[in-house]
């Protein structure tokens, strides 16, 4: 019965991780709804925050910002890649990461120096083993309800490299919500801002700015970034707890399954040794 005793084991130990994953499961499955409602309540802020940049590109103001100034020479560039803190979400930051390094394949193959400021441990951990890719800035564990304040650092770290000139294009990638069931690993542009033609705006009128257009536009445009990071933050919070319940619901089931083979099998082989031990008393009793 030794074989018997180890498949035992095999099945109190698929039991124990059952128990795991189904725990990991209803946590998500409770947090998620908090974290959708966050992204919902976010997304008119920053959807209109969208459409008043679009009316600024398509004003015909004298003073144009530097984050308005596209440059048409490219020698660098750089990354705000929101991930998560925990793992157990299935692909969610593989297939964001793997989109990533696609595009700075791209970028260095064309001479283009990367750099990227990282939000959410995995990021962190995954951009320090890079040796060839300059990791500026980090902030992690925001929690379940992440706040502005904890961002502002690691977006001032790229507006201000991109106002000095040390960086050309500036991206956002994380994940975007979809649904519970997808989430999609997105890369936008986030410096320069959009022009007009980047966006469906359409009016006939112009902007007069008081007491002029930099006093202004300077508090502008970065609410405009930092309401489009946030947002990509409770996405991707979003998407995580969506991915981790779904990961954790089929580990569940996988677990169920192997139970199943693993009590098929023991039963098997404890008739065998039944079998096996009257053969030996009917011989024995044969012999005598």
């Amino acid at each position: 019965m030794a074989n018997a005793r180890e498949i035992r084991s095999k099945i109190r130990s698929t039991q124990n991780m059952r128990k795991v994953t189904r725990a990991l499961e209803m946590v998500s499955a409770s947090k998620i709804r908090k974290a959708q409602d966050l992204m919902r309540a976010s997304r008119p802020y920053a959807r209109l925050m969208r459409q008043v940049v679009g009316h600024i590109a398509r004003a015909n103001a004298e003073y144009k910002h530097p984050y308005m100034v596209r440059r048409e020479a490219v020698r660098s560039v750089g990354y705000l890649v929101i991930s998560t803190d925990r793992g157990l979400c299935g692909g969610l930051n593989a297939n964001l990461l793997r989109k990533l390094l696609a595009e700075i394949r791209v970028w260095r193959a064309q001479g283009v120096e990367v750099e990227v400021v990282a939000v959410g441990q995995k990021a962190l951990q995954f951009f320090r083993r890079l040796s060839d890719i300059r990791l500026s800035g980090s902030a992690t564990h925001l929690g379940e309800r992440p706040r502005v304040e904890d961002l502002v650092g690691v977006i001032k770290v790229l507006l201000d490299s991109f106002a000095a000139g040390r960086l050309d294009r500036v991206f956002l990638a994380y994940n975007d919500f979809i649904n519970t069931m997808s989430q999609k690993p997105t890369v936008d542009m986030l410096l320069p801002l959009p022009i007009a033609g980047d966006l469906q705006v359409s009016h006939d009128w112009d902007y007069l700015y008081e007491p002029d257009a930099q006093s202004v536009l300077e508090p502008v445009l970065k609410r405009y970034v930092e309401a489009l990071v946030y947002q990509g933050v409770l996405e991707n919070l979003a998407s995580e707890h969506a991915a981790r319940m779904v990961a954790m619901k089929s580990a569940s089931d996988n677990a169920n399954k192997l139970i199943e083979t693993f009590t098929l099998i023991y039963n098997k082989a404890r008739q065998a040794a039944i079998t096996q031990e009257i053969s030996e008393i009917v011989g024995g009793a044969a012999a005598v």
